[in-house]
């Protein structure tokens, strides 16, 4: 790889990942939250709800928080989201209806109630701190469960919010990132989050030629994050973020 583009996009990561990255991406809503399990909750539903225009789904993540009064888990354990998101066909956040939303949670109440937390749905499946291991378990246990317009239905796809969300709970040392699960799994096996933003910053580069969100393409562009920044891939979203800033 060139080396001025290896340089280029180290000195990116350090630029970029910092508080004020907070203010314009979904990863905010999980610092509005105390306790280590509603900010996986928050995160996990706020990962879920990030597509499409952030003046669009930024207020729906609020909403969560307005009505849990930042006591997420709380909120869904005693069934109060439903009188905040009935199961109802009303528009919740463009093509999620209240009742993909309702189902949403209410699989997140499942998860909650068979293995106390998501924090213990993580320990309980993954496998030799792979981070592939736990996308599928996820993908499994909301496709089992028919939740899956939120959860992608298997790991064909690149699984972009899923591998964001775990990147904010894995990685430490980070002002944006929590890393709440960094014993659960090595930060080093953490897949690129995909999207077409990154897509067409990586084409720019020349690191990759397809425009493929597909988890085979996540997996060679984060293969080739590891060459630049070998114990912390992930480095590479903010570097390829950075990139796209300045070029």
């Amino acid at each position: 790889m060139d080396q001025f583009i290896i340089q280029s996009l180290r000195e990116y990561a350090e630029r970029y990942e910092t508080e004020t990255f907070l203010f314009e991406d979904p990863s905010l809503f999980m610092h509005k939250v105390q306790g280590d399990r509603n900010q996986e909750i928050i995160a996990f539903i706020a990962a879920g709800l990030s597509y499409g225009r952030r003046e669009l789904f930024f207020p729906k993540i609020q909403y969560v928080i307005d009505c849990s009064h930042g006591d997420v888990e709380k909120w869904i354990l005693s069934n109060d989201f439903c009188k905040d998101i009935p199961d109802n066909n009303k528009c919740y956040y463009r093509l999620y209806t209240n009742k993909i939303i309702n189902t949403f949670i209410k699989r997140i109440k499942s998860m909650l109630e068979e293995y106390g937390s998501l924090r213990q749905f993580a320990i309980s499946n993954t496998k030799e701190k792979d981070a592939v291991t736990l996308v599928e378990a996820f993908t499994k246990f909301f496709n089992e469960n028919e939740a899956s317009h939120v959860i992608p239905k298997e790991t064909k796809s690149s699984c972009k919010r899923l591998c964001m969300f775990l990147r904010w709970m894995v990685r430490t040392s980070s002002p944006v990132d929590l890393g709440l699960w960094n014993d659960i799994i090595d930060k080093r096996t953490l897949i690129m989050p995909m999207d077409v933003h990154v897509i067409q910053e990586a084409g720019r580069l020349g690191l990759m030629t397809g425009k493929s969100a597909s988890m085979k393409s996540a997996q060679k562009l984060t293969n080739l994050m590891l060459e630049i920044f070998p114990e912390d891939p992930l480095k590479g979203d903010f570097a390829l973020f950075g990139y796209g800033v300045n070029h």
